[in-house]
């Protein structure tokens, strides 16, 4: 049991800087600049196309992006989570739909840490393996022979065209009554289903984070071996590692984070030059020379740039805590949570304040910077970022 990181601790030394707008820390960027290119190239025509542009989907694969949280032990690359976040961040502060793409996916890719190791291994060694999903227990699973028949729809699976695998929450039932638990409590279980056996359902239909193709998917009847069913939970860990062991809300919390601090980034990259445009109404003045703008934008890449310092220490913190083999408190898991949504306010904050200011071109679908808003906003609206 330890204690949360304490808020008044200096942060490690700046060294380099890796985000437009963030504070410099002791991390290189971690994509190589060919990589951010390419992603950037496409990302208007994944956006239009609402579905990442096969370039994008070929690099996720190729730099085994969408496994580098599954364990080496089955092929993946078991990547430190302060190293998997700072890629996810990197990717989302130049495409959101593609950087929360990554990160949903990998994050699924994760339960490979918590399944049987033959099954795992099958898992992840699938050609072009993309494992989607949904955490809502909207389905059931009902005990048959050596497995389940699992039945339901769950919706809001990131990437669902590119997934061979979809990982799901099931009620457990045996003739047809839900089992319950020590409480009373309906039992759940975790699940991970071949593509083959699941219908998409197409209803991704939102403003923003279009390419992510974050689709319904349904399940008629399927039969499934219990060894594709699973816990989370260090104890439940078939894999050794700090990566196994760290919470999971906890994991949720950081990665979801990062990608809403990469696309305010970005944001906060293009609205200097949106600003530069336009001319202050009532002194004609250039906007950026207006009493106050210039200063509310540096005032914000100030603040934006503090908080994800102090998430960044919180993170490594814990990290290097679990990676000793300790186990997180609850004041660390709050820590976590805190810097997290604190890193989150920030950006909303950063964004909404400073998008009046850009003008008509900012509201332009067709635009940039209106692409980041609109990826900016949707991504918002997942249920743990709550203010």
């Amino acid at each position: 049991m330890t204690d949360s990181a304490d808020a008044s601790s200096p942060p490690s030394p700046a060294a380099s800087a890796s985000l437009p707008g963030a504070a410099p820390d002791s991390y290189a960027a971690p994509l190589a600049a060919r990589d951010a290119r390419r992603i950037a190239h496409y990302a208007a025509a994944a956006d239009a196309e609402r579905l990442l542009h096969p370039v994008q989907q070929a690099l996720l694969h190729r730099r085994g992006w969408l496994k580098m949280l599954a364990p080496r032990a089955c092929g993946g690359a078991e990547l430190a989570l302060p190293d998997a976040v700072r890629l996810e961040e990197a990717v989302a502060a130049i495409d959101g739909s593609m950087g929360w793409v990554l990160t949903l996916c990998a994050g699924a890719g994760w339960f490979a840490g918590f399944l049987p190791p033959d099954t795992a291994r099958a898992i992840v060694g699938t050609r072009r393996v993309c494992v989607g999903g949904s955490g809502a227990p909207t389905g059931h699973a009902d005990l048959e022979g050596d497995g389940y028949r699992i039945s339901g729809r769950w919706d809001y699976a990131s990437g669902a065209p590119m997934a061979t695998h979809f990982t799901l929450n099931a009620v457990l039932r045996e003739h047809g009554r839900p089992l319950l638990d020590e409480h009373g409590a309906p039992r759940i279980r975790a699940f991970i289903v071949p593509a083959g056996q699941v219908k998409m359902v197409p209803s991704w239909g939102s403003i923003g984070m279009r390419a992510s193709a974050s689709h319904s998917y349904r399940i008629a009847g399927q039969w499934l071996h219990r060894d594709h069913g699973f816990s989370i939970g260090a104890a439940s860990a078939t894999a050794d590692g700090p990566l196994y062991r760290f919470p999971f809300y906890s994991l949720a919390f950081v990665t979801l984070a990062a990608n809403m601090a990469g696309m305010a980034a970005h944001f906060m990259q293009l609205a200097r030059p949106a600003m530069s445009r336009r001319k202050h109404s009532m002194s004609g003045l250039p906007l950026l020379e207006a009493p106050g703008v210039a200063a509310l934008l540096e005032a914000k890449q100030h603040s934006f740039a503090a908080a994800r310092k102090h998430f960044y220490w919180v993170l490594e913190r814990a990290w290097a805590l679990v990676a000793a083999g300790a186990q997180l408190g609850a004041a660390d898991m709050a820590g976590l949570q805190a810097a997290s949504l604190a890193l989150v306010a920030v950006s909303r904050q950063a964004v909404d304040e400073l998008y009046p200011y850009c003008g008509l071109y900012a509201a332009h679908e067709e635009s940039e910077i209106n692409r980041v808003w609109r990826d900016f906003h949707t991504a918002s609206q997942h249920s743990l970022l709550l203010p």
